[in-house]
């Protein structure tokens, strides 16, 4: 779990114009976001610009100075050439890093097919930095920040009630706020007690050791065949990268078990690629709304060349809701977890993510697990809300970045450099 230096929840007060940019695996995304002097209101204007493929696994300058070129091709269309001033960044750098500080992030690997050489075990900011100087991009680097981070600060701002953010997605994450005085890394520095710190859980490494998951032997192939087995436990089982290749997993099983009879007789031989079925082949198995489950057949058919009977079909969304419904109630455990440890009788959590967004029936399953697993009564009335209740975030790595680098700059001004380390960035 890492300390992110987000020492205060926003207000809803927060003024100003600031960027933000969110390095995703497909595209970058540049934001302006304007907090206006309406109570947490405010405007963006954003631009995507495609990652040529050939950058995620070629040269480290190459990648820092495409990016330096779209930012300032973004300022040129929005601000003109005579932008002069240095507008505040937030960069939403969402790869597992280490992010000791505001102004640092030592890249621990690189996922989402990047894969480039002398990057790795190093901070990334001088490197941007240096980019955005011999570009001449008039840009100010105020925070470096993780997108669960960003989700939990940025749907703070517009609700007062969120204390949670999480996201379900191709990974998954969570972030709240923690005191300093229960964070025993940062006991050294002697801060108060009460201070409030922003905590990246990166709860997706939750036993690695394997002593509390319960595993199928699926969970136990997809971890050894992994890039990096042994670590990412909790998140091979409930991340979207994983839902679809759990369920071929069981298909092929059970195929290969002459005693099942599944798919006797028919060439599987396009199951058996791995990752070759993703979440949204799930969902769809889901979505089915036909009794005889006839547009589950006609993917099967389509993708597959495999024509599943009637008792087949029956297994394949039965199959499909056990590993929807387990990934929902996982994920509500860890919800669970952090109310407990905070104490949260009623909040509301901030969550983000096409698994949140688009798999069927997550939330509701989640919900139901989050009652069972804290223990609420029953509801009489089926409108009432939930003492803690998963909402639909606000745009974690716009909004939220743009939010931090307001709240890093205002206690910047008051005097608070805790975790600032280059000052003089700030002057």
């Amino acid at each position: 779990m890492n300390p992110t230096w987000v020492m205060s929840y926003p207000t809803g007060y927060e003024t100003g114009t600031y960027l933000a940019l969110d390095m995703g695996g497909t595209n970058l995304r540049v934001c302006q976001i304007t907090l206006t002097e309406q109570k947490s209101e405010f405007d963006i204007i954003q631009s995507k610009y495609r990652m040529p493929e050939e950058l995620k696994t070629g040269d480290a300058d190459e990648l820092w100075e495409y990016i330096a070129d779209c930012l300032m091709q973004f300022i040129e269309t929005h601000h003109g050439e005579a932008s002069k001033q240095k507008l505040p960044l937030g960069f939403t750098f969402s790869y597992p890093a280490t992010q000791n500080y505001i102004d640092e992030g030592i890249l621990q690997r690189w996922t989402k097919g990047f894969d480039i050489a002398g990057v790795e075990g190093r901070n990334v900011v001088p490197m941007f930095e240096n980019a955005l100087a011999q570009r001449g991009v008039p840009i100010k680097l105020t925070a470096l920040i993780n997108d669960t981070t960003g989700t939990l600060i940025a749907s703070a701002y517009t609700d007062t009630k969120m204390k949670i953010g999480c996201i379900f997605g191709t990974g998954c994450n969570a972030a709240y706020i923690e005191d300093c005085g229960s964070i025993p890394k940062l006991a050294h520095l002697n801060l108060p007690p009460d201070t409030p710190m922003a905590i990246n859980c990166e709860w997706g490494a939750f036993d690695n050791e394997h002593k509390v998951l319960p595993r199928t032997p699926y969970d136990v192939i997809i971890d050894k065949d992994s890039p990096r087995p042994g670590q990412q436990a909790f998140e091979k089982m409930i991340a979207g990268l994983y839902l679809g290749e759990i369920f071929r997993l069981v298909m092929v099983d059970l195929h290969d078990k002459p005693e099942t009879h599944m798919f006797t007789g028919q060439d599987i031989s396009k199951l058996r690629k791995a990752y070759s079925l993703d979440s949204s082949f799930l969902s769809a198995i889901e979505e089915d709304p036909f009794e005889n489950l006839s547009e589950t057949a006609d993917l099967f058919q389509t993708k597959l060349d495999i024509n599943p009977s009637g008792a087949e079909l029956e297994l394949i969304r039965r199959a499909a809701e056990l590993i929807g419904t387990r990934a929902a109630r996982l994920s509500a455990c860890g919800v669970a977890a952090i109310s407990k440890k905070k104490g949260y009788k009623s909040c509301h959590v901030g969550a983000d993510g096409s698994v949140f967004n688009k798999y069927p029936h997550f939330k509701a399953r989640g919900a139901q697990a989050l009652r069972e697993i804290l223990d609420w009564p029953e509801k009489t009335d089926p409108n009432e809300e939930d003492p803690i209740e998963i909402l639909a975030a606000e745009d974690g790595s716009g909004v939220g970045a743009a939010l931090i680098a307001a709240l890093t700059l205002e206690r910047v001004k008051k005097g608070n450099m805790h975790g600032i380390l280059h000052p003089e960035n700030f002057k």
